[in-house]
């Protein structure tokens, strides 16, 4: 029942809905549309959103097979290529005109990431090698600009100078370095090197292992720490248990694809350990609170926690079978978002997020962070792992 749900759902939801965000007029798909479900077609079109747009499609091609799916990958990818790639300064625009003119053109690793993530995922769905090539001279231009002795920088001017990072930084608070951008470039090599096999990216691959081992897993709290200056000193009292649930599944992901025994005697306490200080601190009322800053906990339900929550249990539950609890989590918090954060109105997705009383906050269902990324990559990692688990009994 649990993966049948979730395959319509994908299929009759959520890939239609994104179908009829495509502008085939400048290119890309549209940036706005909000909780009226008034679409703006002259809205910026963040590049954040059309690389998860790219990666969605591209992945829903590869599950599916349907070869329209691969068509408006195809479309995502031009505009990425085109419009999102500096072709003076290299690297991702933050933001473009609908037009597909640049709109803010700050370059930021994490921007930079989620497009190596899209690429590397379109390569595979299409045998593209301009996107593979692509991916790879992003992932250098993050390895040479990007990086300092500690880890990885944020924000840039176009010509990639440095810049403060506020776009990356929250509660009060501007970060040297986060556990957000160090996530998502982990996620992103995993990809790359899963359809490259380049080892120079397995070496960053480590090096990030070791900084999340090392640096940023708070061993006492059992957390991530989130905000740090450049030395990967803390700033903020904070747990972030969307963040700490995805990072327990994606570093599990990672350490599939590396296949390195040491670094998986390393990391995988460190997962487990998040997965189930997640399940005992965070899964109240059938689905996952959102953080906790200085003891005070934000009780809102936030759409890509809830989907992160699923995946990330579900991928718990297949490390440790005996924990049965936790599949039974991963199928609590679907029908919970399956109840109150799919949004049953003709024409939209989900929402953002509900409160406590379960009453949806009157915020966008497109911009240029809110987008495919988080649920349609619970559509397709349930679908695959329970498909495959199916397939070994």
């Amino acid at each position: 029942m649990f993966v049948e749900e979730i395959r319509e759902h994908l299929i009759n939801d959520l890939i239609p809905f994104w179908k009829g965000m495509r502008d085939d007029t400048y290119g890309g798909f549209y940036g706005w549309l909000g909780y009226d479900l008034v679409l703006d077609e002259e809205a910026v079109k963040g590049c954040i959103l059309n690389s998860r747009i790219l990666w969605f499609f591209s992945n829903a091609y590869r599950l599916l097979g349907e070869e329209e799916l691969l068509e408006y990958a195809r479309h995502a990818f031009g505009f990425l290529k085109d419009h999102c790639l500096d072709q003076t300064y290299g690297g991702i625009y933050w933001s473009l005109a609908y037009t597909g003119q640049p709109e803010d053109t700050t370059k930021h690793t994490y921007n930079q990431a989620f497009a190596i993530y899209a690429l590397s995922s379109y390569y595979d769905a299409s045998g593209d090698m301009q996107a593979l090539q692509i991916a790879q001279e992003l992932s250098e231009l993050i390895e040479t600009r990007c990086k300092d002795g500690y880890g990885y920088l944020e924000a840039f001017s176009r010509d990639f100078q440095p810049e403060e990072n506020d776009k990356l930084s929250e509660n009060g608070v501007i970060a040297e370095k986060t556990m957000n951008t160090l996530l998502h470039v982990f996620e992103a090599y995993t990809e790359l090197y899963r359809v490259s096999g380049d080892e120079k990216i397995a070496s960053s691959l480590k090096f990030m292992l070791d900084v999340v081992a090392d640096k940023v897993y708070n061993k006492e709290k059992g957390r991530q720490e989130v905000f740090f200056d450049k030395t990967w000193n803390s700033l903020i009292d904070l747990y972030s248990y969307g963040h700490d649930i995805e990072t327990a599944w994606l570093v599990d992901r990672g350490l599939e694809i590396l296949d390195d025994a040491s670094y998986t005697e390393k990391l995988s306490p460190i997962t487990k350990c998040l997965t189930k200080n997640i399940y005992d601190r965070a899964y109240i009322d059938h689905s996952l609170v959102n953080e906790c800053e200085n003891h005070v906990v934000d009780t809102t339900r936030v759409w890509w926690v809830q989907a992160e929550a699923v995946v990330g249990f579900l991928n718990g539950y297949q490390k440790s079978p005996e924990k049965t609890e936790y599949l039974k989590a991963a199928q609590d918090i679907w029908a919970y978002i399956r109840e109150y954060l799919i949004d049953g109105r003709k024409g939209s997705e989900w929402y953002w997020a509900v409160d406590q009383d379960k009453r949806p906050l009157k915020k966008p269902i497109v911009e240029p962070w809110k987008c495919p990324y988080h649920n349609g990559r619970m559509c397709f990692e349930v679908i695959r792992r329970m498909q495959d688990a199916s397939q070994a009994v």
